[in-house]
């Protein structure tokens, strides 16, 4: 659960999020969309806290992927970096694994213009959505405080990433 104080001030929200290498050939067009969407709601509407921030923000997230580890690069928006937190991938691999093959079913299903079938398909993807935020919330624990809209579409990203790799 976020630290509420940690969120309340105004400024404590991602101004930008980039993705490291932004070379995204691999994505199909529902991942590039939900890159997208999620890219353009964190800039519109998030709750950010580095807990080892000296300023309340806005702050600029790089997410990358090293050696295996989900890395959370944050600066100020001056771009003088703050922290970088460096997450195991393997607690998110099993839920990415599950994303794709939706996105995978998902195209299938509108080739075949089943309505219903992409309906459930949504319906699926939300609820990995879901416990992807709570995970990536539980995991950035005591590094960054974040809403669970803005974990929700912070898991989006690394799912992109993930494709990358």
């Amino acid at each position: 659960m976020p630290d509420r104080a940690h969120l309340a001030h105004p400024a404590a929200r991602l101004a930008r999020v980039e993705l490291d290498g932004e070379a995204l050939r691999r994505l199909s067009p529902l991942q590039e969309a939900d890159r997208a969407q999620a890219l353009a709601d964190l800039a519109a509407d998030s709750r950010f806290a580095p807990l080892a921030a000296p300023e309340n923000g806005p702050f600029i997230l790089l997410l990358s992927v090293q050696d295996g580890r989900l890395v959370f690069d944050v600066s100020g928006i001056d771009t003088s970096r703050i922290v970088a937190h460096h997450l195991a991938l393997g607690p998110f691999r099993g839920l990415i694994k599950d994303y794709q093959m939706l996105v995978d079913s998902h195209i299938t299903a509108v080739a075949e213009g089943r309505e219903s079938r992409i309906q459930a398909i949504d319906m699926g993807r939300r609820g990995l959505h879901n416990e992807g935020a709570t995970l990536l919330q539980q995991r950035l624990a005591g590094k960054i405080v974040i809403d669970f809209e803005t974990a929700r579409r912070l898991f989006t990203l690394v799912c992109v990433l993930h494709q990358r790799v």
